[in-house]
């Protein structure tokens, strides 16, 4: 999946480098912070030093995904952007519906084009003027979209890499108060990346103190897919895991490299999970996110486990399949999944642990627009 996204990555992007780069961008409206702690230099989640000049007030969202996090510090996210990618429209087209009739503004701002899908527009980027950019770290991945990072800096656009795919536990509340140094909003971000913490570390201490019984797993993405079955290893949202001290089928039998990789149907049925984990979307075979109401989600897995014939697997026999929105392995609310499959592994140590109240403070706290929908399910009802 990571070869595949990367390959759309390169042909996406690769638009961007053959634009002409022209002057440097306009100077952004002031913003709250105070003057006197500008130009700041801000580390982001590839380690590189960004300097920003002013309070930035005309952001480019280099994916409609960063969206999220910079609404989880700010409470009119929007009306610091000037233009954004389609991505989140296209795969999560309720999520950005929602934030449209929440922040009207979004929906006559310019599209940049899709990073995974018809590529971003340079030009199109710059004319909006932009004094900052916000990258995510699978455009830093690969070689083409480093050097349209360096295409945006060099016409005088400080560019920002927020990372919450690769090791997300670290790299969350890295990302965060990365952001959040970077718009001024520090305070908001050292909030939510403590919370994070504070809860990451809760789950990580228990695991620690009882490592065993270590139950096998394998977390597939889109289950019910015509081209199964792509599985995690310790990359990604495998990462969450290795951090819960399961053995993950996929770590075992894929090569370490990457995020993970193929594994056939048979094999997957021949190593017979204790616990299944698949991913879906709003409008895949299994379907999940925002906009999706339980008992839709529910009836969709079980339908992608009927037909893919994993009925016969230890996990359907003990009620133990389950499903994530694949999103979370692009945005700060990894936590959730993190929660989630803590439950659904290991029982024994968390059967009181609740992410949906972890959801709701979530909202309550931080967010700018509440994530309403179903994010994470089981084809057991009795179960979280």
């Amino acid at each position: 999946m990571r070869r595949r996204r990367l390959l759309q990555a390169h042909g996406a992007l690769l638009a961007l480098l053959c634009a002409p780069a022209p002057p440097a961008a306009a100077q952004s409206a002031a913003g709250t912070a105070a003057a006197a702690s500008w130009p700041r230099q801000v580390v982001d989640a590839a380690g590189r030093t960004v300097t920003i000049a002013r309070p930035p007030g005309r952001i480019l969202l280099g994916s409609g995904f960063n969206l999220i996090p910079l609404s989880l510090l700010h409470p009119d996210p929007v009306s610091l952007v000037v233009a954004w990618a389609n991505d989140l429209k296209r795969v999560n087209p309720p999520m950005a519906e929602a934030f449209e009739r929440r922040f009207p503004r979004l929906a006559t701002l310019p599209l940049i084009g899709d990073n995974n899908a018809a590529g971003l527009s340079l030009e199109h980027a710059l004319s909006a003027a932009p004094d900052l950019a916000l990258m995510s770290g699978w455009h830093y991945w690969s070689d083409t979209g480093r050097l349209v990072i360096q295409r945006l800096q060099d016409a005088g656009i400080p560019t920002l890499v927020l990372n919450f795919s690769d090791d997300p536990l670290a790299n969350t509340p890295r990302s965060m108060r990365a952001l959040g140094q970077a718009i001024g909003r520090e305070a908001q971000a050292e909030a939510f990346s403590t919370f994070y913490e504070q809860r990451v570390a809760a789950i990580r201490a228990k695991v620690a103190a009882r490592p065993e019984p270590r139950p096998r797993v394998i977390l597939q993405a889109f289950g019910g897919s015509t081209d199964c079955c792509w599985v995690w290893n310790n990359g990604g949202l495998g990462s969450l895991l290795a951090a819960l001290g399961v053995r993950n089928i996929g770590a075992e039998v894929l090569p370490p490299a990457g995020l993970g990789g193929t594994m056939y149907l048979e094999s997957m049925l021949a190593q017979d999970p204790e616990v299944y984990v698949t991913t879906g979307l709003p409008r895949r075979e299994f379907t999940i996110g925002p906009g999706v109401t339980q008992e839709q989600s529910r009836a969709s897995l079980a339908q992608v486990v009927r037909g893919a014939g994993l009925s016969s697997l230890s996990a359907a026999r003990h009620g133990r399949l389950h499903g994530l929105w694949n999103h979370f392995n692009a945005v700060p609310l990894n936590l959730l999944a993190f929660e989630a499959m803590a439950r659904w592994c290991r029982p024994d140590l968390f059967p009181a642990l609740d992410p949906a109240a972890t959801l709701a403070e979530i909202n309550s706290r931080f967010a700018a627009l509440p994530f309403e929908g179903t994010f994470w399910v089981s084809v057991d009802p009795a179960q979280p």
